[in-house]
């Protein structure tokens, strides 16, 4: 159905405080835990995990990088890329929704004023979300934003445009538009996903992460009030970790993807799979064939988990200590686990099958969701300009850009 969707209503006002790094990661796990149960129907059927995200709310899990100033645990960037590691674990698509929510906390963080960070972190610890506004399709490239933020006499904004992949926005109480104000200055406005001249569009189609509803936004001349605009352009005029961290929270998704498809083909191959009539084994599970595949799998597995802790220590080291040198070398570390995650997300969930079997491969088991969402996500980027950035660092010192994507 291509159709204007109603807001999800408004989020719990009551939502739990999550007080610090172990609940944070206990809280991830049970949901993780919960969200899998259902993954393959939902997918199966793209059933809009609507209650399931109405639970991610309530639990606290969106607050949890609010600062401690405003009330929040504030959980280091380790935290944050395991719980959505354990997320993906889950459900993919559903833990791909709060990925630009954490990405425009980030910005409030950065940018926002004083009132603005009062009010929106308020927001975010009662368990209300933002979703995302920021592709545009038919535009020379990524980073070619046409939506426009004009300049009225008192202050306030029109806000004009058309997005797309917008993760989030269907569900979100808030959403997140990146437009161009005066002198083509790139600004991020908040926009209440209720307000008048928004439509948000479920037009979704892809072959995988089918249910994070990554549709159509339509702004048509939208009222936004000046302390709803956060000047984004002036986060790259400095060292920064914007797209650090962004590029975590992806390549934290992919690992989990990893870890999801290998956890389910042991799982198949130890209930439902019979031994290779060559093999002389009694049970699949002492094919030394398949125990060597495993193992092989296994390693990747834990090599872009490794990557991933590694990553996310370089973004708080950087964190606490931002300099030009420790913001490139966060930059390369996640451009290094997000290279590794996504090889090893689709390679595994890919391998699912090759060491399941015939019957893997039914419709009706959905197992080929792993591999779908795979290639449907690592899509996000391309990993050959990581690649590049990555060698030239390690050749010649060369800093990576700071435009968000890496």
């Amino acid at each position: 159905m291509t159709a204007p969707v109603p807001p999800a209503g408004a989020a719990p006002a009551n939502a739990h405080v999550i007080a610090d790094d172990t609940e944070a990661r206990a809280v991830a796990a049970a949901l993780a835990d919960e969200f899998r149960a259902g993954a393959a129907r939902r997918d199966a059927g793209r059933v809009l995990p609507r209650e399931e995200l109405a639970r991610l709310s309530a639990s606290g899990l969106l607050g949890i990088t609010v600062p401690r100033a405003h009330g929040g645990a504030d959980v280091p960037a380790g935290t944050l890329a395991e719980v959505f590691r354990l997320l993906a674990t889950g459900d993919a698509s559903l833990a791909q929704i709060p990925q630009n929510h954490f990405v425009y906390v980030n910005v409030l963080r950065r940018q926002g004023s004083a009132g603005q960070r009062k009010f929106f972190f308020a927001e975010v610890l009662a368990g209300r979300s933002f979703g995302n506004a920021q592709s545009e399709a038919g535009t020379k490239h990524v980073q070619d934003i046409r939506t426009r933020l004009a300049p009225r006499g008192d202050g306030s904004y029109l806000l004009s445009g058309e997005k797309h992949y917008s993760t989030g926005a269907l569900f979100a109480d808030w959403i997140p538009v990146l437009a161009r104000a005066e002198e083509d200055a790139l600004h991020v406005a908040y926009v209440a996903r209720d307000a008048p001249g928004v439509t948000v569009v479920d037009d979704w189609n892809g072959m995988g992460q089918r249910t994070t509803a990554s549709g159509t936004v339509r702004l048509a001349d939208v009222s936004v009030a000046a302390d709803r605009v956060v000047p984004h352009h002036l986060t790259f005029r400095g060292p920064q970790l914007h797209g650090a961290v962004a590029q975590l929270l992806h390549a934290a998704i992919d690992v989990g993807i990893a870890s999801g498809a290998l956890a389910e083909a042991a799982e198949f191959v130890r209930t439902k799979s019979r031994p290779w009539f060559e093999s002389g084994c009694e049970t699949a599970v002492e094919d030394p064939l398949l125990i060597q595949r495993f193992g092989e799998l296994a390693l990747q597995v834990r090599a872009s988990e490794a990557l991933l802790i590694a990553a996310a220590s370089a973004v708080d080291a950087a964190s606490a200590d931002l300099t030009d040198e420790t913001a490139a070398e966060a930059s390369i570390a996640v451009a290094a686990v997000k290279v590794h995650a996504a090889s090893t997300a689709v390679d595994t969930s890919s391998a699912l099958f090759e060491v399941s079997g015939t019957r893997s491969a039914l419709d009706s088991l959905n197992l080929h969701r792993h591999w779908r969402d795979a290639r449907t996500h690592t899509l996000h980027d391309p990993a050959r300009w990581k690649i590049q950035h990555i060698g030239r660092y390690v050749l010649n010192g060369t800093r990576p850009p700071r435009h968000g994507l890496i």
